[in-house]
């Protein structure tokens, strides 16, 4: 993420989609459902600087939005709800002084139901790092985690505050999937990107089900590098060569894995993300050469499956989602994703994957700190203006 800049909103829907058409004249050509529009989801909640919205998979229907400060929020998913509860607060824990440091990810355990546990991906300082953790929730209180349940996963020193990725998420085989920047500063300066022997730019990945050894996980046998490794190389790799991959989702019906990468002064891309892929960075800033900045070896990278540039304000990728909810027809099967700082949304059409279809269909007057989904797949945005909002018709 970077600094947010306030846009005002301007509606630009798809040339393909049952939407209005303001006429010139000021007229409006009113169709059955009218344009697909975000609306505050929740009018009566203000949340500070909100940067994941996650639903627990326990049929409770109810929310949760991560602050950066270290705290997450409880409530009915009503959009009449007047009050949250803390669910968990962690800030004595969390170092968010950074734009880009804090609390920053959550998911829970595909067994939460039953076993109660959730995930955080947060920042702390004395040493810098990134901490990844596992709470479990009170016995007596559905809305309150247990904040002594704290057990330390994963610790990954951070060199500088920027470039932390953030995401948290379980994949469909069950296994827990990290994202994990370059180190920060400008550059990739370490290199971090084009060297596994660090966990930093990556997705990681681990069986969090099944300690091991001192480890209080375990790593999955088909990741890339846990065969006839000798050299240092981590084994929780999943995928590297990644600048920023700040927000990331599986396609609920495929398992495809999407990433939103935040570039460097050129090119913000999309990614889908295979096992032991190698997406570039920091040798590749998009599909163009960075460093060096001319004939760089390009032999065994992945691109883009899509960028886009800077030239419109457009400077932070925000990734999103493929839509599977059933309230917007429209965007069914369509990867939708935004820019932070712009404010600008557009949908992906991956039905030839080689020849995608991307297309803007609006532009928010606030920053796009987040995507997320709740329990029937229905999509929402963090916003940094302290709001949550809804995709839906006008």
């Amino acid at each position: 993420m970077k600094n947010p800049i306030l846009h005002f909103c301007v509606l630009i829907p798809l040339f393909f989609f049952n939407v209005s058409c303001i006429q010139e004249n000021g007229d409006v050509d009113q169709t059955e459902k009218g344009p697909i529009v975000v609306k505050v989801a929740y009018p009566n909640l203000t949340f500070e600087r909100p940067v994941d919205f996650q639903n627990a998979g326990d049929n409770s229907n109810r929310t949760f939005i991560v602050e950066q400060r270290g705290v997450i929020s409880v409530f009915p998913n009503d959009p009449t709800a007047t009050t949250k509860q803390v669910f968990l607060n962690i800030e004595s824990k969390v170092k968010d002084q950074g734009n880009e440091e804090g609390l920053l990810g959550l998911a829970f355990h595909p067994n939460y139901e039953t076993n109660g546990f959730f995930y955080v991906n947060y920042t702390a300082a004395n040493p810098n790092r990134t901490v990844i953790s596992r709470f479990q929730v009170s016995a007596s209180n559905i809305n309150q985690a247990n904040p002594a349940s704290e057990l330390v996963l994963m610790e990954i020193p951070q060199p500088f505050s920027n470039h932390n990725g953030g995401q948290v998420s379980f994949g469909p085989d069950g296994f827990l999937y990290i994202a994990v920047g370059d180190g920060g500063s400008g550059g990739d300066p370490q290199n971090h990107g084009q060297n596994p022997k660090t966990l930093l730019g990556t997705i990681l990945r681990i069986d969090v089900n099944s300690p091991s050894g001192s480890l209080n996980y375990s790593i999955t046998l088909d990741n890339p590098f846990v065969i006839n490794n000798a050299s240092g190389i981590r084994a929780e790799i999943y995928a590297y060569g990644l600048r920023n991959p700040w927000r990331f989702s599986f396609d609920t019906q495929n398992g495809r894995l999407w990433a939103g990468d935040v570039g460097q002064n050129r090119a913000e891309e999309i990614d889908i993300v295979t096992n032991g892929g190698n997406y570039g960075w920091r040798t590749m800033e998009g599909f163009e050469c960075y460093n060096p900045a001319n004939n760089c070896n390009q032999t065994g990278l992945l691109m883009p499956i899509v960028e886009y540039g800077h030239s419109n304000g457009d400077v932070s990728v925000t990734g999103g989602f493929v839509y599977r909810g059933a309230t917007l027809d429209e965007l069914k099967g369509l990867y939708v994703y935004g820019d932070f700082v712009s404010g600008r949304i557009w949908t992906l059409n991956h039905a030839n994957i080689k020849n995608p279809i991307n297309t803007e269909l609006m532009k928010a007057s606030f920053p796009i700190a987040s995507f997320g989904v709740d329990q029937q797949n229905e999509l929402y945005i963090c916003g940094f203006d302290g709001k949550i909002y809804k995709f839906g018709y006008e």
